[in-house]
């Protein structure tokens, strides 16, 4: 198999994986933020990272991350901006929406609701790629290590 037909499938397979856990999550973006600690801990094989990461690496890294949280943040903007109509609407519902009244107000917490949703959840799946990496680094010895030891 090429390279190209390699990365697109490895591409094609993210998209698929992050497509069910949002659809796991029915539109709450959780499986989707665990996915990013997996995404982090197999990402740097994937883009020919070993041993000692040098800030090159972490770039690609920081780079694969935010690509990872982008596909996250476009489907939950399909997801949860059309709901945004409702606050035009006067006779809509928003206190019987669905959403938890975290901010005790029915207005506030829909607003908080969508905010959570669209931008910070993208966010935390980003953090939590970045994390995977870090973690891989900090548990498994890069090939320094390995020769220092040896």
């Amino acid at each position: 198999m090429s390279i190209l037909a390699n990365r697109v499938f490895r591409i094609a397979a993210y998209v698929a994986l992050d497509v069910v856990a949002v659809a796991a999550g029915m539109g709450v973006p959780i499986f989707p933020i665990l996915l990013g600690l997996a995404v982090g801990w197999f990402v740097p094989p994937f883009l020919g990272i070993r041993g000692p990461y040098t800030p090159g690496d972490l770039r690609a890294v920081l780079r694969a991350a935010v690509l990872t949280s982008a596909l996250t943040l476009i489907m939950m903007a399909l997801i949860w901006l059309p709901t945004l109509r409702m606050l035009g609407d006067p006779t809509a519902d928003i206190a019987n929406f669905g959403m938890p009244l975290i901010l005790y107000q029915p207005l506030s917490s829909f607003i908080g609701w969508i905010v959570l949703m669209v931008v910070i959840s993208p966010i935390l799946q980003m953090l939590t790629t970045l994390f995977g990496c870090v973690l891989r680094c900090a548990l498994l010895p890069g090939h320094a290590e390995e020769k220092a030891v040896a």
